[in-house]
């Protein structure tokens, strides 16, 4: 007991202390209205990135219960008032030091609920139930389970902006030493708030451990507009629906995937956006918020857009507990009334039901079909076997048979695989191209910082070899497009997983190889080697140590664009059980790939262990571009040899690199008849800029970019080819000078001969230069192995 007065005498002395400096006014209550902060005087807190996060902050502290709604209300004219930002809520400090003096035509008007909260929850929609009591003493109680049922906590959900009820269970978020609510609530269901139902006329003194009443509340959101209730356009409710916008890079299909889970809809199926002929009233999820794990009702702020967020959920089927989206175990939602999700059995399901599943979930056709490959589950099992002829769209729409299943082996729940819906077009195989994405629809991704690495991960989901180029194309005009970056690739996110709409003109090209593969090893260019048939069923096989020579490495080495081979042994990247190859190569060395060399008649049944080719190439760097710009000539040609430049005026030397690895730096060199120079900066998305502000005569000479790398614990470069640099006086001058008055006829005499003497001087140094150039000309250099530290 004294403990329980102690924590309401500390809670008031906090009330005391915080209402002297926040309040709500103008609302129905003193829990709702524009929020205002006393610093001397009392002013409005304006245009604001607030979420219900923060505003939670400001209903504790007024004494109220759960934050509801809030929204930015404009007014006819530009107040003073205070900015306060959301950062500096969280952190604990009292409004009025947290605020600072601004304008603003916009007012921050929040509501929270009077009389219940939700305490302890993982959002502000779940929690332990408390009530406040209508009595003077105004203290928060518990609720005893057995006085509360399922139409009291449709009014609670209701009453605090959330969804209807999903969870009603004792203890489920601990116990509590405080007061025990003394009545049994008779809600009919249709009451605006808690307070409003009638009440028992018998009192409860005691309340069994464990029976404090836990309540979580699905989110407020719906789709709208769509062909069904698991596809439109994305709503959320706080206060009053409003769709989600789409100004945020937060939608992905992984993030989206949440919301179909909220609605109880299968798996995600794609994101994109609708442009409507205005701006709107819409809501901006703050990333960071939802990120630290709150739900999306607690991290939305009010905003303006005309693009707004569509979302489609498959209606009836989903993968759970896989890898990615497109992979998982099988679950089917009944079509009867009770709407409950079904795992099938291995027995009732083929491959052409498969085909229909991939499809309808928006991936590719289906790679791994087996029985408890991501799990067993004690859940309900799909009573009918599906006939599906492969051509449906919903795994629904297919034949069911007659027959009734009444139990499963265990193993037995079906596990698929479905591939993921990339492609590779307009090259010269399907392992070479333009990469596309499907999500909805085929779009080509737009160019970013990708490196092989990168890459890789597109080769192994075509099921063709390593990757060998990443390439920048330019197209003429901007188109529409994916953005995939490479962080979210690198985090073993599935491409369509980490797609954002995006327009641009770079577009991304890739080149994998087709039929050999090194794998097992420390980077692209080192690994146990692999081949794959070129039979039908396309296999992929190590080699025999035996069947393998140098000249084969040689061929293996430059079609994966690596160095020439350095170490070629049996069993260097771990052994394998899979198929062997058994042909002999017999390569010449000059061939482009593996399988244009020739191969023996004769046939290899079996392999000694320990003698699967093992190969590591060293790692080539791809030579980088220099060019030049100048500010009264315009941009060089990449190919150019020599490029000329005015006095006086300003140039720009660019060295670029195809992406290969992240990082790196680039070096300018610059070498005349009697000096040297170098200059060093980062390379920047794969490039760097070095700026000459006034050209002088002092700038002839010979330019290269060398690119600078260090992987694989090692340090590697790789040098451009050379460019000559040359100068003139600029031709506006003599024109100039040939045009002065006559009286000036002396002045002409001695300006000729000056620059007459001038112009030899530099002809000789241009001559001089050239010859420079000349003598370090050629095909740039190999690239080098510096001093790696192993």
């Amino acid at each position: 007991m004294l403990q329980l007065d102690m924590d309401h005498f500390l809670m008031l002395l906090l009330l005391l202390w915080t209402s002297d400096s926040v309040r709500l006014v103008g609302g129905d209550s003193r829990c709702a209205g524009t929020l205002q902060v006393k610093r001397n005087d009392w002013r409005p807190v304006i245009a604001s990135d607030w979420a219900l996060k923060e505003a939670a902050f400001v209903c504790r502290d007024l004494g109220c219960g759960s934050a509801v709604s809030l929204r930015l209300r404009e007014k006819s004219t530009v107040t003073s008032g205070w900015l306060i930002s959301p950062s500096c809520v969280r952190s604990g400090k009292p409004m009025k030091g947290c605020s600072s003096l601004g304008s603003s035509s916009f007012v921050l008007d929040l509501s929270c609920s009077d009389s219940v909260r939700l305490v302890n929850g993982d959002s502000l929609c779940s929690g332990r139930l408390e009530v406040k009591s209508d009595h003077s003493n105004q203290l928060w109680s518990s609720v005893c389970e057995a006085d509360f049922d399922q139409q009291d906590a449709d009014v609670v959900c209701r009453e605090l902006g959330c969804g209807a009820p999903s969870v009603l269970q004792g203890a489920l978020y601990g116990e509590v030493e405080a007061a025990m609510w003394t009545k049994v609530f008779q809600c009919g269901g249709h009451e605006s708030a808690l307070l409003d139902c009638r009440r028992s006329g018998s009192t409860r003194t005691t309340c069994s451990p464990g029976k404090a009443v836990g309540l979580t509340c699905s989110e407020p959101v719906r789709f709208v507009g769509g062909n069904s209730r698991c596809a439109g356009t994305l709503e959320l409710k706080q206060g009053d629906w409003r769709p989600m916008g789409h100004f945020t890079s937060y939608w992905t299909l992984k993030k989206a995937a949440v919301v179909c889970r909220d609605l109880d809809c299968g798996s995600v199926v794609s994101v994109g956006q609708r442009k409507e002929s205005s701006d709107r009233s819409v809501w901006l999820l703050r990333t960071t918020c939802v990120h630290s794990g709150f739900s999306l009702r607690d991290c939305v702020t009010p905003r303006s857009s005309s693009s707004t967020l569509n979302v489609t959920c498959s209606d009836s089927v989903r993968l759970v507990n896989g890898d990615s989206l497109c992979s998982g175990r099988l679950e089917v939602k009944s079509d009867h009334s009770n709407q409950l999700w079904s795992s099938v059995c291995e027995a009732d399901f083929h491959q052409q039901d498969a085909d229909v599943v991939c499809r309808e979930l928006g991936c590719g056709a289906p790679s791994v079909l087996q029985g408890a490959l991501y799990g067993e589950v004690e859940a309900a099992m799909w009573t009918k076997v599906f006939r599906c002829g492969g051509h449906e769209s919903a795994l629904l729409d297919c034949r069911r048979s007659g027959l009734t299943r009444n139990m499963c082996s265990p193993g037995k729940a079906v596990g698929l695989t479905c591939s993921e819906p990339v492609r590779l077009v307009g090259g010269n195989s399907r392992c070479a191209g333009t990469l596309e994405v499907k999500q909805g629809d085929w779009r080509l991704v737009i160019y970013s910082s990708w490196t092989l690495k990168d890459a890789a991960v597109v080769c192994r989901d075509l099921k063709c070899g390593s990757a060998v180029y990443v390439v920048q194309r330019k197209e003429s005009s901007d188109r529409s497009g994916w953005s995939i970056s490479s962080e979210c690739v690198q985090s073993g996110s599935a491409l369509r997983e980490c797609l954002q709409s995006q327009s641009d003109s770079s577009i991304l090209d890739l080149t994998c190889s087709d039929s050999v593969r090194l794998v097992n090893g420390d980077s692209l260019c080192s690994g146990r080697l692999e081949v794959k048939s070129d039979h039908s069923n396309q296999l992929w096989s190590s080699v025999c140590e035996a069947d393998f020579h140098q000249q084969d490495a040689d061929v293996v080495c430059r079609e994966l664009g690596c160095g020439a081979p350095s170490v070629l042994q049996g069993a260097l990247y771990g052994e394998v059980e899979a198929a062997m190859w058994t042909k002999v190569f017999r390569c010449g060395g000059h061939e482009s790939a593996l399988l244009d060399c020739r191969r023996s008649g004769l046939t290899r049944n079996m392999c000694s262990p320990g003698k699967a080719v093992g190969l590591t190439c060293s790692d080539q760097l791809v030579h980088p571009n220099i060019s030049v710009s100048s500010s009264m000539v315009g941009v060089s040609k990449v190919q150019q040899q020599g490029f000329h430049v005015l006095w006086g005026s300003s140039f720009t030397i660019s060295c670029s690199i195809q992406p290969q690895y992240p990082g790196g730096s680039f070096q300018l060199t610059f070498t005349s008849t009697n000096t040297a120079h170098n200059y060093t900066q980062p390379a920047v998305n794969h490039s760097a800029h070095f700026l000459f502000p006034v050209a002088e005569p002092a700038h002839q000479g010979s330019y290269s970019c060398v690119y600078h790398v260090y992987i694989f614990s090692r340090n590697f470069s790789s040098e451009s080819h050379r460019l000559c640099l040359t100068g003139s006086v600029p031709t506006v001058l003599v024109i100039r000078w040939v045009i002065v008055p006559l009286t000036l006829l002396l002045v002409n005499t001695a300006l000729y001969f000056y620059y007459k003497a001038r112009s030899q001087q530099n002809t000789e140094l241009v001559d001089m230069t050239l010859g420079v150039c000349a003598a370090e000309g050629g095909p740039p250099p190999e690239m080098e192995v510096v001093q790696g530290a192993e």
